[in-house]
């Protein structure tokens, strides 16, 4: 059965994180969230008050982003970021483990790095995404292979107390030989390992590479509830577009495209 613009919108995180973003940026962000009812939107700690001022009333959540983008922070530099935007309002957080920690194989660190943030979101009632930034893992690491390796990660942050694994933090951008840098995000490979690899109480957020309605509409299919997207009117025009047209021409069909593939590139 095709999902509803209901479920489509509820999954989406507007993500509001470029480095350039001025506030002028985010309030147009926020006015797009609220106007396509989408889940929340993911930003920056400092305009964690100003987003929640602008949202007020909407059922938007407010979600802040934590040791971003490439989790090098100290842990109780984390915690203490955590404890910041969940007094400003945020209600979720979108943690980036500490990478090279991981691929060397200190499970300790990268167990406590997550706990520290998770224990100080729950006591204000928000919950926690990890990001596993997924491009760097792709080589494995600490002796695993790549999927073992994310696997660990997963159950890892399972046994932390987190709410979402989540794939990237969509900048985690790798250097190639050339010099030139690509990015790929979520895949469906990825989506599917990371919701095999946590229990049912844990849920799986795609970010990066999900541009259009094609590629929401697999996440959802493969079990993911949040996706992490800029082109969220684009996304959700086009549902409303296709379910126009069925309406006036009065001929069942799916809404789905024939063939449903997660895109390339960041979000």
């Amino acid at each position: 059965m095709d999902p509803t613009y209901q479920q489509l919108a509820a999954m989406i995180d507007h993500s509001l994180l470029h480095p350039t973003l001025t506030d002028k940026d985010l309030a147009e962000g926020c006015r797009i969230a609220a106007l396509y009812g989408v889940a929340s939107v993911c930003i920056k700690p400092y305009a964690v008050k100003m987003a929640v001022d602008l949202l007020r009333g909407t059922g938007v959540k407010v979600g802040a982003v934590v040791g971003f983008p490439h989790g090098s922070a100290a842990i109780e530099s984390k915690r203490y970021e955590t404890e910041l935007a969940c007094n400003d309002g945020a209600e979720e957080i979108d943690m980036v483990i500490n990478i090279g920690k991981a691929l060397g194989g200190q499970w300790e660190y990268v167990e406590a790095d997550i706990r520290a943030v998770c224990r100080e979101a729950h006591s204000h009632s928000a919950q926690v995404k990890v990001i596993l930034e997924t491009d760097y893992l792709t080589q494995g690491g600490a002796g695993l292979d790549a999927d073992t390796l994310k696997k660990k990660l997963c159950e890892l942050s399972e046994r932390a107390g987190c709410d979402w694994v989540k794939t990237s933090s969509g900048f985690g951008f790798v250097k190639q030989k050339n010099g030139s840098y690509t990015y790929q995000g979520a895949t469906e490979h990825d989506i599917l390992l990371m919701r095999a690899s946590v229990s049912d109480r844990v849920q799986v957020k795609a970010a990066g590479g999900v541009r259009d309605l094609e590629g929401l509409i697999r996440v959802f299919e493969l079990g993911a509830t949040r996706c992490g997207a800029t082109a969220t009117a684009a996304m959700l025009d086009e549902y409303r577009r296709r379910e126009s047209i069925k309406a006036t021409s009065g001929v069942s069909g799916s809404i789905k495209p024939q063939e449903n593939t997660l895109g390339s590139g960041g979000y």
